[in-house]
């Protein structure tokens, strides 16, 4: 057998080779892609209605409040969803190492941000306290405001002219309300 017979010869048992391989996982490649569209669906659905839910039950609130609270649910579902496609294609160890690791960068970025996370959590709770309102007079430490507007993570306030910033985790824990019903 000379040379380009030789070759020819491997170029088509590769060729065979690769289009068996491409057959044996053409079943698993339609399953994957079966789960990622019904699972599109899904979570589709469950953020139009969880949007829904929200700007029923928390009217009142800040539209940010209510698109923070969507993102969360929204990274956590995709996240799943991610995981679970590399299982059901037959990727287990990878979804696996992938979630160990998601987790661990979780931690590391949550210890980093404890502050900013500590000033959401405050904030959420100073946007729907019903006793903590703009234009009150508000008293926390030795600082005495009127509140200017409240954010997810800061609240700003005017003193003697000026404007005063302050992380919501500051103050949701030592606030008290000046003059009419004092908290």
């Amino acid at each position: 057998m000379d040379g380009a017979a030789l070759q020819t010869g491997l170029l088509r048992q590769a060729l065979a080779e690769f289009v068996d391989r491409l057959v044996g996982t053409l079943p698993t490649v339609i399953t994957g892609v079966v789960f990622l569209v019904l699972a599109a669906i899904l979570v589709t659905v469950v953020l139009f209605l969880l949007k829904a839910v929200l700007a029923r039950t928390m009217r009142s609130q800040s539209p940010v409040y209510r698109q923070f609270l969507t993102t969360i649910v929204a990274v956590f579902l995709w996240f799943g969803v991610g995981l679970s496609a590399l299982s059901v294609v037959g990727l287990d160890d990878i979804a696996a190492s992938l979630g160990t690791a998601a987790g661990f960068l979780a931690l590391g970025v949550s210890y980093a941000t404890s502050d900013m996370i500590a000033d959401a959590v405050a904030g959420v709770y100073l946007l729907r306290d019903p006793d903590f309102e703009t234009g009150d007079t508000i008293r926390v430490g030795d600082m005495e405001g009127v509140v200017q507007s409240i954010e997810l993570r800061k609240t700003r306030f005017t003193v003697d002219g000026d404007t005063v910033v302050r992380g919501n985790a500051d103050i949701e824990a030592r606030w008290t309300k000046v003059g009419d019903g004092a908290t």
